[in-house]
């Protein structure tokens, strides 16, 4: 058998820098003087380009000189100063992210550098280098088309993303909610569960999808089956899909899950309605009755006086991990309440057996 041939690895040497005005940038080996880069950082090829290049500096800056020295010094100066001008404005560009984290209008980044620059006058007065501080904050970019632009280009970056992990998944499931804004329009919420090869899952928001006309089975079917042809969702790889117990997505004939059953390109999917109506049923088959007559006693024994209730607030406020600060009252009209109503019973079971312990006593 041949022996398999093993790739040659090169290094650059640092008295090529002086030698061909050459020096290595983040894992490429970049000329000084007019900023091309070669693929090897070889010997011959730092040669060739120098002396094809840039032939006059042999006779205008002579080799191990003084004159070559500072030259190349110079070169590799101006080169540092021109690195920072691409990474700072990406470090920036993270003030612009605090506004749309906290869903602020992006006029409001000229008041936040605006106050930032005051309260600096007063914290950095003592710092011996507050004129470089402060000559950084002015240098923030947080007006409104700034921060608009650098929100757009995230959202841009998170949208390939989330394309790419389709791309590359194994299987993926959506999830579909049609639900009308408080501007009476509806609208389409599209979620997606990704699994991978490794079998590691991710859920993401897809898309939402105005609805401006209809709702029928047949206008959502159509927005949804051209959403999938414009951005190219390889439809092949879905396997469930899960709505609401509307007519409009559950109709046998002119149902949304009828009509991707009839479509040729849908493969063979499983379909679900609402995980949520599901554990409801749940709810409602399972007899917890004993269980919720005692917890509902005892909170409202708890919450119906209300000196009762004030010191076992106060019993939550003395205890610094406690993470709630009062009990919650069940009712059969809120859905999955009966879960957080016993959920909150056992986090706060100690503060309640201690407080009943007193009221007996």
């Amino acid at each position: 058998m041949s022996a398999v041939k093993k790739s040659k690895t090169y290094h650059f040497n640092k008295d090529w820098e002086e030698e061909f005005f050459f020096c290595m940038v983040k894992d490429k080996c970049i000329c000084v003087i007019c900023r091309a880069s070669v693929a090897i950082p070889k010997r011959g090829n730092l040669e060739r380009h120098h002396k094809t290049v840039h032939k006059n500096y042999q006779k205008d800056f002579p080799p191990q000189s003084e004159l070559r020295k500072r030259k190349l010094s110079d070169f590799i100066s101006c080169l540092k100063k021109e690195q920072p001008m691409f990474t700072r404005p990406a470090k920036q560009s993270k003030a612009a992210t605090i506004l749309a984290k906290h869903k602020k209008p992006f006029e409001d980044g000229s008041v936040v550098k605006e106050a930032f620059i005051e309260a600096g006058e007063t914290l950095f007065g003592n710092f011996k280098n507050k004129t470089e501080i402060m000559s950084a904050i002015r240098e923030l970019q947080l007006s409104r088309p700034t921060v608009t632009r650098r929100i757009e280009v995230m959202s841009q970056d998170i949208a390939d993303k989330l394309k790419h992990d389709i791309m590359e998944c194994t299987y993926f499931s959506l999830q579909f909610d049609e639900s009308t804004d408080m501007t009476d329009t509806a609208q389409l919420c599209i979620f997606i569960r990704i699994v991978f090869n490794d079998m590691s899952a991710k859920e993401e928001f897809l898309t939402i999808i105005p609805l401006k006309g209809k709702t029928r089975g047949e206008d959502i079917y159509e927005v949804f089956f051209n959403f999938v042809k414009n951005y190219d969702i390889p439809i092949y790889k879905l396997v469930c899909i899960t709505t609401d117990g509307a007519p409009a997505m559950t109709g046998n004939k002119n149902g949304f899950v009828a009509l991707c059953r009839a479509n040729e390109e849908f493969p063979s999917f499983f379909s679900f309605h609402c995980i949520i109506y599901q554990q409801v049923l749940c709810s409602k088959v399972l007899n917890t009755e004993e269980i919720m007559g005692i917890a509902t006693k005892i909170v409202n024994s708890i919450r119906a006086r209300s000196l009762q209730r004030r010191l076992f607030q106060l019993q939550l406020e003395d205890r610094e991990s406690a993470e709630h600060t009062d009990l919650i009252l069940h009712t059969d009209v809120r859905w999955l309440s009966r879960g957080k109503f016993l959920q909150r019973f056992q986090e706060l079971l100690p503060e309640i057996t201690a407080s009943t312990s007193k009221a007996t006593l």
